[in-house]
């Protein structure tokens, strides 16, 4: 699903990412840790093909996002930091918006515009305009919007920032639901999210890999996220 060799993006001096390689397999949620400014927003942008790296490659389904944009884009879904744009439009025409732009069309374009209405809780709210609605519903438009294509990778920031306990707990199932078969790889400052519905987890410090295991085998080392996240990220185990 991914594949990425040493891949680096710099701003003069500083390091934002610093070499980070990692595959991804289909059937794997992958949880992407790391304090603000690590390098976990950068390096899925490089990914979805939205910054261009300064060393270093990216593919998605064996397509290089440099050289092979489109067919990279294609089989991807990600949802960004915020919320979608167009706040003026309703989410129902922003959903067409986004169908056209994918090229959605006939009987398969109804069926993902309803699987999508419907898995994320939009019946509701359809005929609003984005602007009017709450965080959280304007992160389930985006979630929305990065899966109605049916892709087989998703690359998701923060997908439940914003939601009330109710909404998070849909979106954690719908999460694990779509990992079944896909890749997903999903940032979060929420370590009950990652052991909730990861089977992975990266932790970045400082724009480089400083740990790549299973939740649990964090937890057994650790005695929990919170710990291993704290000794990992204060580099007291990166030998």
């Amino acid at each position: 699903m991914i594949e990425t060799s040493n891949l680096s993006k710099r701003y003069g001096p500083i390091a934002a990412v610093d070499g980070i390689s990692f595959k991804v397999e289909p059937g794997q949620v992958l949880g992407f840790l790391g304090p603000n400014g690590a390098g976990k927003s950068t390096t899925m942008k490089m990914i979805a093909g939205f910054v261009t790296p300064t060393s270093g490659t990216a593919k998605v389904c064996g397509h290089d996002v440099e050289t092979q944009p489109l067919e990279a884009k294609r089989a991807l879904g990600y949802l960004p930091e915020g919320a979608p744009s167009y706040g003026e439009m309703t989410v129902a025409r922003f959903l067409d918006f986004v169908a056209d732009l994918r090229g959605l069309a006939g009987d398969g374009r109804k069926q993902r515009i309803g699987f999508v209405v419907e898995h994320l809780s939009l019946a509701g709210v359809m005929q609003q305009t984005i602007e009017t609605l709450s965080k959280g519903y304007r992160r389930r438009v985006g979630f929305a919007a990065a899966l109605l294509h049916d892709p087989m990778l998703l690359v998701l920031d923060e997908p439940t920032d914003g939601l009330d306990p109710n909404q998070r707990h849909a979106v954690r199932d719908l999460i694990k639901k779509l990992g079944e078969e896909r890749g997903l790889i999903i940032s979060t400052h929420s370590l009950e999210e990652v052991e909730a519905v990861c089977t992975r987890a990266i932790v970045i410090d400082q724009g480089r890999i400083v740990a790549d295991k299973t939740p649990q085998a964090l937890i057994d080392e650790h005695g929990s996220l919170e710990r291993a996240f704290t000794a990992l990220t204060r580099g007291e185990e990166r030998a």
